[in-house]
């Protein structure tokens, strides 16, 4: 347990601002919520958003990460400029595509400078809203054609593509774990793999368990956003606060398939005023929690019987031994 790593959502840390910084006039600065998060505890890495956290040159803020005690996972790719509305990856003005591929280069570049090891790719702009807006193919085409040159760009990085089914289109062009195997074999880069959100996996009506069995199975799982939610919205609720079994059956897939990254999560606390410190530390405890209760589980003989006969009394009665131990 000791190993592992915990990162979370640095604009969380803007929640209750001014119950933590009296003085302040308006939001608080990268810096600051670097600051904040670093109070957490528990807490080992942070995600930056590419390019919006890029408030400071390079040097002061990975001096500041330092300096508090953290480390940077990774980054996450964010194309929120007002020519990408209707479209990164894969807008049908090449010169407007072109531009959203060189600036996730760029967030590559300055990933190497933070120490990341990887790459997320949630093209929340890429998709449609009407019939008779797209030429699905090409729109297709495009889309994979920009991962593969991303991925083709930088082979000693990990780049990861987490879908969610919509928002804010109506439909993204990756809605699901399905397209984004498809994706991935055909773009056919070594370090191309996916991204499993959970409250976005639920959203697409998939049981996060399977997701993750499928993504082991034809690819890699190269990152986890843990969170929840009741699977009509992207909620970023607690984890384990709404499907508390269905996140103990995920991590116990994913510890069988050997995932080694770092647990972070996605959560909103700032949606309704939490305070961001106590709800992470939330998430770490919780996580650590259901781990435990995977190591009861993982090599359970008479739950492995259980579900090599599919027989759900059975394996519901020993995951309630497990789970609800008086």
């Amino acid at each position: 347990m000791s190993e592992l790593k915990f990162a979370t959502r640095l604009n969380s840390f803007a929640s209750g601002a001014y119950l933590y910084w009296p003085e302040l006039k308006g939001k608080p600065s990268v810096l600051q919520m670097i600051e904040r998060a670093a109070t957490v505890k528990g807490l080992t890495h942070l995600d930056l958003n590419y390019p919006q956290h890029m408030t400071d040159d390079i040097k002061t803020m990975r001096q500041k990460i330092e300096e508090v005690g953290l480390a940077v996972n990774g980054m996450q790719m964010r194309w929120d400029a007002p020519q990408f509305k209707i479209g990164a990856f894969t807008h049908p003005d090449p010169k407007i595509r072109r531009q959203a591929i060189e600036l996730t280069k760029r967030g590559i570049d300055a990933g190497r400078e933070f120490g990341a090891s990887i790459m997320t790719l949630w093209m929340g702009q890429d998709g449609f809203d009407y019939c008779f807006q797209a030429d699905y193919k090409k729109m297709w085409e495009d889309a994979v054609g920009a991962v593969r040159e991303v991925a083709e760009y930088a082979p000693d990085i990990d780049v990861s593509i987490e879908y969610k089914p919509n928002e804010p289109r109506a439909y993204s062009i990756f809605p699901n774990a399905t397209t984004c195997l498809l994706a991935v074999e055909e773009a056919g880069c070594k370090n191309l793999g996916i991204t499993l959100d959970f409250a976005h996996v639920l959203f697409a009506n998939e049981i996060p368990a399977f997701a993750a069995a499928m993504v082991a199975r034809r690819s890699r799982l190269l990152g986890l956003d843990l969170n929840d939610g009741w699977g009509k919205r992207d909620d970023g609720l607690m984890v384990g606060s709404v499907n508390p079994r269905a996140t103990l059956e995920f991590l116990l897939q994913m510890k069988r398939d050997g995932y080694k990254g770092a647990y972070y999560f996605d959560t909103f606390p700032d949606a309704s005023g939490l305070d961001p410190v106590r709800e992470a530390e939330t998430n770490i405890a919780t996580v650590i929690r259901l781990l435990k209760l995977c190591e009861k589980l993982e090599n359970n003989p008479a739950l492995n019987d259980a579900i090599s006969r599919q027989d759900a009394v059975a394996s519901q009665q020993i995951v309630n031994d497990v789970m609800l131990a008086q």
